[in-house]
């Protein structure tokens, strides 16, 4: 490319022919030699009279500049004017190129940004004739150089990862860089790692390093802490610079389980200053309802914390089964719990009935036997709806009937009569201790101290499921704690006292981990490694680089010291993890983060991310050449005195072209029917005029899964299908239509496009009945998961699992990843990729018979007549397909040529599976051989 200032032209020999201009000027300002005068008496006759229509002898100067600078830009615009073509130092040169991501989350504030920058670095480097290859530093990948128009197509698929490239990760990435010399392109997120020299030093040995890194600052979000009852935050930014005023918001669910801003608080950051601490004081329950705090307008996961159980203040009811006695404090069944309680839970006073109400998070009944009938339906539903129900024996209990016969059904286990005394003046043996706690319990992990020793305790009767439900035992496997999981909540029976008559247990501070794993009360420190082995944490909700929260339930598990002390990373997500009775938090900033800008060698070019977009010209200067040559005919016409009559033609024919359309489409509009009753007998006529319409043309149809935005963007997506249909093929689709499976007859419509969402119906018996007599009739059935298939075919998601609940009762044959010489691949155009709104590979359909054998001299197998009943993928084909009332799209997919690009290849899907459904597998025929191999270029 040649450039010129802020303008390159891609083809500048085409400007030559600019110094033809004043040859043309001459040619056109050339006038016939002057006539010869003679003088003729009849002249005289014409004297006085006026012409009132002169027309000039010879063309203005005016429009000689007009149609001077129309040729001038056709010229100008076919050499491939581009303005901002220069891209920087790291797009210059002729060999391979490197670019490096760093791709973490802070990289994702101004991801938009990065992307339009790569997308006119690749621009530049495809007009060189320059490979390139891209690797991302938080997840790489071996580096493979490539077209720069093919990587270009794929940049919808780089995100950046909620993640720090780590040691490890640029240790591996080193690994892969290939050998030999290339040029390196570096779009860092401005963060110092120390990590980052020996990669620079390899990436210098093999070209030169351009660095890119946003100007603007950075802003981060640590998590939030509990001092004297109150929220502190601590909010950072990267660069010191003058005084900014950043908004703190805090999101949850209102009263109405509506997502809602709940609390919203200006911080102001002073000037020069990189940290800004405020402080928020909400009552409990809004607290409880906050589901993460973040600072507005910042797309970025730093920016992000989420709230755990640490935050969250749990309500406990104390319940106790007989007063003080005598005032004694340490002898009350309460002391020593509403000691251990009192700094990280609210307690709850007062009688059992009146506390209910309040939904406490846990009830603590200390030394209480019976409860009224009444009480113990009402304990139970609430135990049933989530609650925990913590139960501590005594002398009470000891004495009563409660559970002997029959296991009470608030009780984890039956129940011996009397009691067991050890270590007494009137009993034999020693005071007992606490055996190791075993792996399946929620106690694993905890240090056993010495002193702790049981004098006397309740003692469990035997029985089946007694070993199920030990949760702690002493040394001689006598049942100590004991556990029942009721509905969603669970009842734990402490078999011993809450205060010390029966055993130094309240005594000590393994009582109050105890409490904590019961996630009775809630722990404000980040738990030690130690209190964390042998426990295993289900990620409940994960956030992407952006911020975003996702579904983290079809994650693996974490054991417990990694989700403490390991790095974040693809096996340690940012989100809220779930324990067997806690949740913890894992975020992407904490105190401990380093946040400091890097610092580059004087050595490396550092370029910044404002750079004017690239921008083609040629189409504009064309369609201002038209506009001159339009002018000009105006012009010629109205010199000429022409454009007086050439107007009235216009309209004439104007009219003419109308006169038509408006009888025709008067004549097709059918008269309005006359008014109807609403009655019962109403329904048929409607039934029959929707079958007349499904059969009188070809019609495309969708299943209604009950999601009024899923359908509506289904409705939109096949009628955009339709359209493409009408303009490129002899198929003339009419509207589509929604099928409700239970009550629609299916044998109208060649194609059923059915797009999965987990919480739609299960069809009814007779609605499977219909859907296996469509599809052994003939019909196809798209199904459509809409998840990127991001854990493959039929596994993982939530969608993916709904659909194999859907399928299994449908009569569907062997399936296979839809093959390259497949009749899909070439119905109507020749395809090798099937994307969506995503661009997933693997699309399923019916396996070919054992014998479709290669024949020799073949392109492709020679499949039967046989159309495959279903096409299974999660690309979000409907998305693509969309179009609005305007033919405008209605997803849009990236940006630019590269998002058009993969819609009209899904458009180009759509039309070849239409095609397939309607004319089955003539493509394999050999007569076509021929054609598709010219067509292919062998």
């Amino acid at each position: 490319m040649t450039l010129f200032g802020l303008l390159g032209f891609t083809t500048p020999w085409l400007l030559l022919g600019l110094l033809a201009l004043p040859i043309l000027w001459v040619i056109l300002r050339a006038v016939p030699p002057a006539p010869i005068r003679r003088l003729f008496p009849g002249v005289v006759l014409l004297l006085g009279l006026k012409d009132e229509e002169q027309v000039t002898d010879r063309t203005p100067w005016w429009l000689l500049l007009l149609r001077m600078l129309a040729v001038a830009a056709v010229i100008i615009g076919m050499a491939g004017p581009v303005l901002n073509p220069d891209r920087g130092e790291g797009a210059e040169g002729d060999g391979p190129l490197l670019v490096v991501m760093d791709a973490s989350w802070a990289s994702a504030a101004d991801w938009r940004a990065r992307m339009v920058s790569l997308d006119g670095l690749l621009a530049e480097a495809g007009r060189d004739g320059r490979p390139v290859a891209l690797m991302r530093l938080t997840n790489p990948e071996p580096v493979q150089f490539l077209a720069a128009d093919v990587v270009r197509s794929r940049l919808t698929g780089v995100t950046p990862e909620p993640w720090e490239p780590g040691e490890d990760s640029l240790t591996r990435a080193t690994e892969m860089l290939p050998d030999g010399a290339f040029d390196s392109y570096w779009m860092s997120d401005a963060l110092t790692r120390d990590s980052r020299a020996d990669f620079l030093a390899t990436l210098e040995d093999r070209g030169t390093v351009t660095v890119f890194e946003a100007p603007r600052t950075l802003y981060a979000l640590e998590p939030a802490r509990v001092e004297d009852g109150n929220l502190q935050f601590t909010l950072r930014r990267l660069r010191a610079e003058g005084e900014t005023e950043v908004t703190l918001a805090g999101r949850g669910r209102d009263p109405a389980g509506n997502q809602a801003v709940l609390v919203r608080q200006p911080v102001s950051f002073e000037a020069g200053a990189l940290t800004a601490e405020m402080e928020l004081s909400l009552p409990s329950e809004l607290r409880a309802r906050i589901e993460r705090f973040e600072i507005e307008g910042i797309r970025s996961a730093g920016a992000v914390t989420l709230p755990d159980d640490s935050l969250r203040r749990r309500e406990v009811a104390l319940i106790a089964g007989r007063e003080d006695r005598e005032g004694l404090e340490l002898l009350s069944p309460l002391h020593y719990l509403e000691k251990a309680l009192q700094p990280t839970a609210d307690l709850l006073d007062g009688a059992l009935a009146d506390i209910l109400p309040a939904n406490p998070d846990v009830i603590v009944l200390a030394d209480v036997a019976t409860l009224s009938g009444a009480e113990e339906e009402a304990v139970l539903d609430w135990v049933e709806k989530g609650g925990m129900l913590l139960r501590f024996a005594g002398p009470r209990l000891a004495a009563s009937d409660v559970s002997r016969d029959a296991e009470d059904p608030l009780m984890p286990v039956r129940l011996r009569a009397g009691g067991r005394t050890v270590g007494g003046a009137m009993s034999w043996g020693e005071p007992k201790a606490l055996a190791p706690f075993t792996e399946d319990s929620p106690f694993f992990g905890l240090p056993v101290p010495e002193d702790v020793t049981i004098n006397s305790q309740v003692m469990a009767q035997p029985d089946p499921t007694l070993a199920d439900r030990v949760v702690a035992q002493l040394t001689d496997g006598t049942p100590l704690v004991t556990r029942k999981e009721i509905g969603q909540g669970q009842v734990v029976l402490f078999h011993v006292t809450a205060n010390a008559e029966w055993s130094t247990l309240p005594l000590s501070g393994l009582f109050v981990q105890m409490l904590e794993r019961l996630a009775v009360s809630s722990a404000t420190a980040q738990p030690e490694v130690a209190d964390m082995e042998g426990t295993v944490w289900q990620p409940v909700m994960v956030l992407d680089a952006f911020g975003n929260a996702r579904d983290g339930e079809t994650l693996p598990g974490v054991e417990g010291p990694a989700l403490v002390e390991a790095a974040l990373g693809p096996d340690l997500r940012p989100g809220l993890y779930q324990g067997e009775d806690r949740s913890l938090a894992r975020n992407v900033v904490t105190a401990d983060t380093a946040l400091e800008p890097m610092v580059w060698p004087d050595r490396i070019t550092v370029e910044g991310l404002s750079q004017p977009r690239e921008r083609p010209l040629a189409g504009l200067l064309l369609a201002m050449a038209i506009a001159l040559l339009v002018a000009d005919v105006v012009a010629s016409l109205a010199l000429s005195g022409r454009l007086r009559g050439a107007v009235s033609a216009s309209v004439l024919l104007a009219a003419l072209a109308l006169m038509p359309r408006e009888g025709m489409a008067q004549e097709a509009t059918p008269p309005a029917p006359p008014a109807q009753e609403e009655t019962a007998e109403a329904e048929p006529d409607t039934d029959l005029e929707r079958a007349i319409q499904a059969t009188s043309e070809v019609v495309l149809a969708h299943v209604l899964t009950g999601d009024d935005r899923i359908d509506e963007v289904a409705h939109a997506g096949l009628q955009g299908l339709s359209d493409t249909l009408y303009f490129r093929t002899s198929v003339e689709p009419a509207e589509p239509m929604g099928v409700d499976l239970e009550t629609d007859e299916l044998a109208f419509y060649p194609l059923l496009y059915w797009p999965i969402t987990p919480d739609q119906p299960t069809p009814s018996a007779a609605a499977y009945a219909k859907l296996n007599t469509y599809l052994r009739s003939g019909g196809m059935i798209l199904f459509d998961t809409r998840d990127a298939d991001v854990a493959g075919f039929g596994s993982g998601t939530p969608e993916g699992r709904k659909l194999q609940q859907l399928a299994r009762p449908l009569d569907i044959p062997p399936l296979e990843p839809l093959p390259a010489d497949h009749v899909l691949t070439r119905t109507f155009y020749l395809l090798q990729d099937f994307p969506g709104r995503w661009t997933g590979r693997d699309v399923w359909v019916e396996a070919a018979p054992p014998d479709a054998e290669l024949i020799e001299g073949m392109p492709f197998r020679d499949l039967n007549d046989n159309v495959t009943p279903v096409v299974i993928g999660g690309n979000d084909w409907a998305a693509a397909w969309a179009m609005d009332a305007n033919g405008n799209p209605m997803v849009r997919l990236g940006s630019g040529f590269t998002g058009e690009r993969q819609r009209e290849i899904a458009y180009r899907f759509g039309v070849n599976l239409v095609m397939h459904v309607l004319t089955g597998n003539y493509k394999s025929d050999q007569v076509h051989v021929p054609a598709l191999l010219d067509r292919l270029g062998q």
